[in-house]
């Protein structure tokens, strides 16, 4: 198992990648490379490895818009313009991309979480997964020639 160093320990990153490899044993390198060979095998395994990549986008993403935002602070005189705050917006959409994949990664790390146990997660496991929408989304059929106004449908 390797070991995060100890600055990637402050970040929120790091600390699931720490969990995650706890949980499996293995580095994440290897846990990916193992779900990319056998998806199947662990469904457990193929959730947490799909949502840890994406965290690492979203953080990925959070890094360059903070970049930017400092980039562009530090070229402004004393007063914020526009398109500066428009960074800064960019920085807080970023972080609560990142922030909500992180917590879908920690509701997957908790063997205990609320929904994965009681007669919804019991149903879900015995049955799957639905395949298709709940609901028809395509339109209806509709006939090929309109009725006549004044004619009765029913004879």
């Amino acid at each position: 198992m390797s070991a995060a160093p100890p600055d990637l320990m402050d970040d929120v990153v790091g600390v699931l990648t720490a969990q995650i490899e706890a949980r499996f044993g293995m580095g994440i390198d290897h846990l990916k490379a193992a779900v990319t060979a056998s998806p199947a095998a662990n469904s457990d395994a193929t959730d947490i490895v799909k949502w840890h990549g994406m965290l690492l986008e979203s953080q990925a993403t959070l890094d360059r818009a903070e970049d930017a935002l400092v980039a562009a602070l530090e070229s402004q005189p004393s007063e914020v313009d526009e398109p500066t705050m428009e960074l800064a917006h960019r920085v807080n959409r970023a972080v609560a991309v990142r922030d909500g994949r992180a917590m879908v990664v920690r509701w997957l790390l908790d063997p205990n979480a609320v929904g994965k146990h009681g007669l919804a997660a019991r149903m879900l496991a015995r049955f799957g997964q639905r395949q298709g929408p709940a609901v028809p989304t395509s339109p209806a059929p509709r006939p090929a020639t309109a009725p006549q106004p004044g004619r009765s449908l029913a004879r």
